[in-house]
């Protein structure tokens, strides 16, 4: 990675900002993780891009957009693929990810709360499952046990992150998905991300 310094503002949870801090682990890249208290915030939201977190500032000059952030420092570290072709296959299973994401926010920012808890429990037992689904075929197509390449990528980061890191508002059942719980053991199994998860602070979100 070049040698631009970092720092990753966020408040103290891993939400949106955590895939970040595992590709920076992965790549074995130092950062400076800033971490913002709601009084914080209502200061440094006026310094920033768009007005939201994540941010991430790079040699003095702050970006937003955490998929952006991500892209670039997955990018700089080597984790997002050798080829154009390899980044569209990172990028399909990013963009579909993501997907998931927004009816999971849908969900959780329900205000009434019997449809919350309808929505919720619609996300848990359907949508996610379904997406699951996908996430097996694609790595069954890919036979390597990551979905792009034979090494870990972006890609991986992202789907470990969004299944597998622990929240509090999550409720979701990988059995039966034996592809994607394999990806955890892999990605788990990388020596750096060992070392940072054996160091991570517990939040809530």
């Amino acid at each position: 990675m070049a040698s631009n310094s970092l720092k990753l503002f966020y408040y103290d949870a891993k939400g949106r900002a955590e895939l970040i801090r595992l590709v920076l682990a992965a790549g074995g890249r130092e950062y400076e993780n800033v971490i913002l208290t709601q009084d914080d915030w209502q200061t440094e939201k006026y310094k920033t891009p768009f007005g939201q977190l994540p941010v991430m500032e790079i040699g003095g000059k702050k970006y937003a957009q955490s998929i952006a952030l991500a892209n670039y420092c997955a990018a700089e570290c080597g984790l997002y693929g050798k080829t154009n072709l390899d980044r569209l296959n990172i990028d399909q299973v990013v963009c579909l990810g993501s997907d998931l994401v927004s009816l999971a926010t849908q969900a959780f920012h329900e205000k009434d709360e019997t449809r919350k808890a309808e929505k919720m429990k619609n996300f848990a037992e359907v949508e996610a499952p379904r997406f699951f689904n996908m996430y097996e075929k694609l790595l069954k197509e890919s036979s390597t046990g990551y979905f792009c390449g034979d090494s870990l990528t972006l890609a991986d980061l992202f789907i470990y992150d969004q299944v597998f890191t622990e929240s509090k508002w999550k409720t979701f059942k990988t059995e039966g998905f034996p592809l994607l719980n394999a990806l955890r053991k892999l990605v788990e199994s990388n020596e750096k991300i060992k070392a940072y998860l054996a160091t991570r602070k517990p939040t809530e979100f």
